[in-house]
């Protein structure tokens, strides 16, 4: 009985996945289409807001680290790669990586010394750090202070794709958010997820299954790094200047709100998130409307309305559940 049973759900599961298949392509075909409707910069901005909340919910939502101290990958790797394709003329994807590589660096030094502690602690040890960094920027030669680093060109990708146009530009950021989404996707699915999974819900239980739980935290706090590094990275690019701002503890707080707005732990949910905030900023910034403001009264709305956050309220209603069974997810 129990093998019928098995057998019905993988058959189910087959037959879901033509379908997941179709809704993956028609999204990835909206936004190959979405630059002759919206703005290229405002949706390359997104994109990489959208990618720095999916790599801060890999540390929050699939282990339950809440880090006030991400912003100092994000704009540490867009300070070292805007330094390295500007004063030392790497290639833009050179100085991706390079960015990508300092951020992994400070979030093993950031990580190792950070995961010894737990809930709150832990939370305030990355924000210490976080601002030891800051001021760091704010003193280091190579940063030019409050001016940040400027006019950083786009360059040539591969030697031959012009980055200075918008639309290259543009499906460049998309390839590398959908690069970085997959990846997220392939280690949350992974025998590696499913470790940090069971430290997020019981780390008593995963120690006693015989798991180094540190090693495991310090790892996912480096992934969860390097990932907000690439953003970092593609976004001094795309705007060709990283400053202070991207440093600021007020970055770590913004993308613990795009996270929190879409759903903790779950995939779509920092997208929806980022897109939220990020539409906010660019459509209110000339009106009269206090920005901050509208931002703080949608999530106090969602905190006491959608206590999951969108994608994660949708998930659990009846019809998210009746769509996640037929989708075999």
């Amino acid at each position: 009985m129990a093998n019928a049973t098995y057998g019905v759900a993988a058959v189910e599961r087959r037959g879901a996945a033509p379908v997941r298949l179709a809704l993956l392509a028609i999204a990835i075909a909206a936004l190959i289409l979405a630059p002759l409707g919206l703005y290229p910069i405002f949706l390359m901005k997104l994109l990489c807001f959208a990618l720095f909340a999916s790599a801060f919910n890999l540390l929050l939502g699939y282990t339950g680290l809440l880090s006030f101290g991400h912003a100092a990958f994000f704009g540490g790797a867009a300070y070292i790669t805007a330094h390295a394709v500007k004063v030392w003329g790497l290639s833009p994807e050179l100085g991706i990586l390079v960015g990508m590589a300092g951020a992994a660096v400070l979030g093993l030094v950031m990580g190792f010394l950070a995961i010894r502690r737990q809930g709150i602690y832990f939370a305030m040890v990355t924000l210490a750090l976080a601002q030891m960094f800051f001021f760091f920027c704010l003193q280091a030669p190579f940063t030019h202070g409050e001016d940040g680093i400027q006019a950083v060109p786009r360059g040539t990708l591969f030697g031959f794709l012009d980055l200075g146009q918008s639309l290259n530009m543009y499906y460049f950021v998309l390839a590398v958010f959908l690069i970085g989404m997959f990846a997220i996707y392939r280690i949350v699915h992974s025998p590696f997820g499913m470790i940090m999974k069971s430290i997020r819900e019981n780390e008593n239980r995963a120690i006693s299954l015989g798991y180094s739980v540190n090693s495991y935290k310090l790892a996912a706090f480096v992934m969860s790094a390097t990932l907000a590094g690439l953003a970092g990275s593609v976004k001094a690019l795309v705007f060709q200047f990283a400053t202070l701002t991207d440093v600021a503890w007020q970055m770590s707080g913004e993308v613990i709100l795009m996270t929190l707005l879409g759903g903790i732990g779950t995939m779509l949910g920092p997208f929806f998130g980022a897109a939220i905030v990020v539409t906010l900023q660019n459509y209110l910034a000339t009106s009269s409307f206090p920005v901050t403001i509208i931002t703080g009264l949608i999530f106090m709305v969602c905190v006491l309305v959608f206590r999951r956050g969108i994608v994660g309220e949708f998930q659990n209603s009846r019809l998210g559940r009746r769509i996640m069974e037929r989708l075999g997810a």
